[in-house]
């Protein structure tokens, strides 16, 4: 065969593949405007793609041109907060929405420059090449909006708690150093004292709750400061804030307390029993019984499960629900979450494990309760201090969150109760598993591995 000439391929079409959505859409999403494209053929004024508008009537519009092109399944990018007023409307008309990851738009091969995004997606659809991503139910997409609403109100009261610490700071106030927490009570004692025009240190001091550590003499020294009127406002102005926003926090509790009322009750009437460990005292707990809520809309205790309080335990629910069947098994639900080892495999050889980057808020609280468990004295801390020693702290949240959440997997598809068998079996199992694969390798290489207590014990009663 002559060089110059090129070995040509039979190039193989999309057209080739088996349709399996004939009537499928595909719409890219926009801030101003959505682009929608069907199959050839469907609109009686042959315009296959067409361009509406965001306002809520042209949205109804593009649903009622749907319906006359004959469509019963569309397909959209998740992009921004753009896609939800779309995505209702559409679900509320009947229509199968799949909302898609852009990432496994841009990963399909053949993508052509002279075709609209919206035809390239419609495309994808049409023959099954898109996976939808995990939607939970309407019921469970209140609470988590409810859920996102408070964490959100938590954060933004923090800010306004650094911006009273730098006010204090500017006063030579050295608060933060003489007590833990100047959100507590002792904190807030002094902080409004102060902003009312008291200035004398040995009365502020006299504001410490008994429960403080360092005495009236200590915090007088500390309070003794430059009470400049700029400053003292900046305090003023902050506090303020942080009242505000831990009012609009009670709000959204209430809200969250309501709703949780609408769900089924799956206790069968069974009480819930008083928790098996002391619970932490968070800042940032509810104002309701969030563990008794949990407990009737899952007929389960969540949060005997060690690192998952009751906070933890609803911002997680409020993320997936209370129904595991969109994942077959405790894999599929932390690979889903971001949490299982990568597999990047070439030849045989191991390229990369690292886990796959995720934005997912209950991986990230399944990271924070594995966070927590530094100190327990349960199978899960003893596993996360083991793990911390011999692949460092980061890798070792990781890998105990991801045994956490197959846990909390187990828990809600089965319905049983988590029971912690302790750090001391933890170790004993641990043990046994290492003597176990000690024994294998000796044998392997003809050797035989004695317990020396053991054999010693043996010759002494021989002897005797």
């Amino acid at each position: 065969m002559s060089k110059n000439k090129k070995k040509r391929f039979n190039k193989k079409s999309m057209d080739h593949l088996e349709q399996l959505n004939i009537n499928a859409a595909g719409i890219d999403i926009g801030a101003e405007s959505h682009y929608v494209a069907v199959p050839k053929g469907r609109d009686p004024e042959d315009q296959d793609v067409r361009n509406f508008s965001t306002f809520t009537a042209d949205l109804y519009k593009l649903a009622d041109w749907l319906k006359r092109c004959n469509i019963d399944t569309v397909a959209m990018e998740s992009t921004g907060v753009y896609w939800i007023p779309l995505f209702e409307i559409l679900d509320e008309q009947g229509f199968d929405v799949r909302l898609v990851n852009p990432r496994s738009i841009k990963n399909a091969p053949g993508r052509k420059t002279d075709v609209l995004d919206c035809q390239w997606i419609q495309q994808l659809h049409t023959y099954g090449l898109l996976q939808s991503a995990f939607r939970p139910s309407n019921q469970i997409c209140e609470l988590r909006s409810y859920v996102r609403q408070r964490s959100m109100l938590i954060s933004y009261a923090s800010h306004h708690v650094q911006h009273m610490q730098k006010a204090l700071e500017q006063m030579n106030v050295k608060l933060c150093q003489v007590i833990d927490d100047i959100k507590g009570v002792t904190g807030m004692k002094i902080i409004r004292a102060i902003i009312s025009g008291e200035r004398n240190p040995k009365k502020l001091a006299q504001l410490r709750d008994s429960r403080c550590n360092n005495d009236e003499a200590v915090i007088a020294k500390a309070l003794e400061g430059n009470f400049r009127s700029e400053h003292v406002f900046a305090l003023q102005q902050a506090i303020e804030l942080y009242d505000f926003y831990k009012k609009q926090i009670v709000e959204c509790e209430i809200r969250i307390q309501n709703h949780l009322e609408s769900f089924d009750d799956h206790s069968n009437g069974t009480p819930l029993e008083k928790p098996s460990r002391k619970s932490g005292g968070s800042a940032n707990k509810f104002h309701f019984d969030a563990r008794g809520y949990l407990y009737r809309i899952t007929g389960v205790d969540v949060t005997r499960i060690e690192g998952i309080e009751a906070p933890t335990a609803l911002n997680i629910i409020g993320e997936i629900g209370i129904d595991m069947s969109p994942w077959p098994t405790e894999k599929h639900f932390a690979s889903w979450l971001g949490l299982s080892p990568g597999s990047k495999i070439s030849g045989g050889k191991v390229l990369s494990s690292r886990t796959k980057p995720s934005a997912n808020r209950a991986a990230h609280a399944f990271r924070l309760a594995a966070y927590s468990l530094q100190r327990s004295a349960s199978a899960i801390g003893a596993f996360f201090r083991r793990k911390r020693a011999h692949i460092g702290a980061p890798k070792a949240i990781t890998a105990t969150a991801h045994k956490i959440a197959r846990i909390f997997y187990k828990v809600l598809k089965h319905g049983t109760e988590y029971v912690d068998l302790g750090q001391e079996y933890y170790e004993q199992r641990y043990k046994y598993r290492v003597i176990g694969n000690l024994k294998r390798k000796a044998k392997k290489f003809g050797y035989e591995l004695i317990n020396i207590k053991e054999h010693e014990q043996v010759i002494s009663t021989s002897s005797s």
